[in-house]
């Protein structure tokens, strides 16, 4: 069973950048598609970023430019760099995994608790 755990979350001002990090239990990274997604209340939950096991990416056209995905496979990581981040970006972040190539939440079987950025 894939155990994931989100770290890095917290409040920053307006223009400011976080990097968001999700290490596995298990020998995921670089052999499945990692996906970052965020959530407000009352919203669905949105796919953001993707990185595939050969390391190709994938972002939503709302956070382009300004979101990095990247993985380490030897710490069994994979992270989200944020920049330019703006009060729209609070959210509650996850990170999943998929043997599917896809941003879409209903594709992945596996997901984190969680991190919550908050930008002000």
């Amino acid at each position: 069973h894939v155990q994931l755990v989100e770290s890095g979350g917290g409040s920053v001002q307006v223009g400011g950048s976080l990097r968001l990090s999700c290490v596995a239990s298990v020998d995921t990274i670089g052999r499945y598609c990692m996906g970052w997604f965020r959530q407000i209340p009352d919203k669905e939950r949105e796919g953001i970023a993707g990185i595939e096991s050969d390391g190709s990416t994938s972002y939503a056209d709302s956070v382009k430019g300004r979101l990095t995905i990247s993985q380490d496979n030897a710490k069994n990581a994979v992270y989200l760099h944020m920049s330019s981040l703006q009060p729209e970006d609070t959210a509650m972040y996850y990170c999943a995994t998929s043997k599917l190539w896809s941003l879409e939440s209903s594709d992945f079987p596996y997901w984190g608790r969680g991190t919550q950025v908050t930008v002000s």
